[in-house]
């Protein structure tokens, strides 16, 4: 497990990793993850997310999916502690190869007064498009859930 910021050395050490299989298969894989794609697609990913669901999220085995750092960033801005309030966090680093065939990112979660006191989260940025609406086990969310199914509201007054 790498913890600190290396930055862009672990991120060169992490695409290193991914490259042993093949010198076409490594560009391929590097070149969707620097568009923001998992490396994952269809229903080979459908089962991923099918395996990783029989852990809880935001484990090594479930990362959260989101996109980009800055999902990984609003995602873990939206979560509250025990006391409601919004928990500290930083990131301790990229750990390699998460289920999905992508570098997953760690972060370290902080409650100051609240519960639970450190948290470490395991995210995997590559998802493009895709928005975590669920917390992470031990936290809640400010994210409240989509409307789905809403029928569409006349315009009272359109303007042309």
């Amino acid at each position: 497990m790498v913890r600190g910021g290396g930055g862009l050395m672990a991120l060169a050490l992490g695409l290193a990793a991914l490259a042993l299989p093949g010198a076409a298969q490594a560009d391929e894989r590097i070149d969707r993850m620097m568009a923001g794609e998992s490396w994952l697609q269809g229903k080979d990913l459908e089962k991923a997310i099918e395996k990783a669901e029989k852990h809880p999220l935001g484990s090594e085995k479930n990362p959260v999916r989101v996109t980009s750092p800055q999902g990984q960033r609003l995602y873990l801005s939206r979560l509250r502690c025990s006391d409601g309030k919004v928990p500290s966090f930083y990131r301790a680093g990229n750990v390699g190869e998460g289920p999905y065939g992508n570098i997953v990112d760690l972060y370290v979660v902080t409650c100051e007064g609240g519960e639970p006191k450190e948290s470490e989260i395991y995210m995997d940025m590559y998802h493009g498009g895709f928005i975590e609406e669920r917390p992470v086990p031990g936290f809640t969310s400010s994210l409240s859930p989509p409307v789905l199914n809403r029928e569409p509201q006349p315009v009272k007054e359109p303007r042309g």
